[in-house]
């Protein structure tokens, strides 16, 4: 059997059907791959419901326990990212239903100091360029976090995770028609709160060291 490197994750080199059929064979240590294929991803959907970052932490380590015990049912129809959203979803609600924050999920928090966005590193900043570069994405994210969850929701996974309008209707369990007519509601109104903002990719941030400590947990836990 072909050996799999873990760090061929990082470029995809390994398919996904691939993975999870060796790790439904015993090869568990696979799982890593899907964890790290998929961080960044959950982290921003959960966080479209969720603003505490230890909570959020512990909500994705229970989703993905939850993913690799019910592995099984797995069906490929869809992409395990979509599947492991409406996991993540489903467990972010529960989480909110638990505290009674379910009919207030507009409220977000006004405590600045736990931001999660990073400037780029690619290149050297002037302190400058740095703030501006600070202050613009902490522009973006408290707009975003002032949206409704469900038009949040649908940017994030549109706009910043770059999914599909087919995965992000199948993650929500919506129609494309609805998906688009609530992703074109969110834009406009952000607009309203924003003149112009790029690099979207790099908002709401799932950095290397929390990445590791999420995948570390999970692979001792399964």
């Amino acid at each position: 059997m072909e050996v799999i490197n873990i760090t061929d994750f990082n470029n995809h080199k390994i398919k996904e059907s691939e993975v999870i059929k060796r790790i439904l064979n015993g090869e568990k240590e696979l799982y890593e791959i899907l964890v790290r294929r998929n961080n960044q991803k959950l982290y921003r959907v959960i966080r479209s419901y969720i603003k505490d970052n230890a909570e959020i932490e512990d909500l994705m380590q229970d989703c993905y326990i939850k993913a690799f015990t019910k592995l099984y049912q797995f069906n490929l129809e869809s992409t395990f990212s979509t599947w492991l959203i409406r996991i993540g979803i489903n467990e972010s609600l529960a989480r909110l239903r638990e505290k009674g924050k379910l009919y207030h999920l507009n409220e977000y928090s006004e405590n600045l100091s736990n931001s999660i966005l990073e400037i780029p590193d690619n290149r050297q900043l002037n302190p400058q360029d740095k703030m501006i570069g600070n202050e613009t994405k902490l522009l973006l994210e408290n707009a975003i976090d002032s949206l409704d969850i469900k038009y949040k929701t649908v940017y994030m996974m549109k706009e910043v995770e770059k999914m599909s309008l087919k995965e992000v209707a199948m993650a929500l369990d919506l129609t494309v028609a609805n998906v688009k007519i609530r992703l074109h509601r969110s834009k406009e109104m952000l607009k309203e709160k924003l003149y112009e903002v790029t690099n979207y990719n790099n908002i709401f941030k799932f950095g290397f060291s929390r990445c590791d400590r999420i995948t570390e947990y999970v692979m001792k836990s399964i």
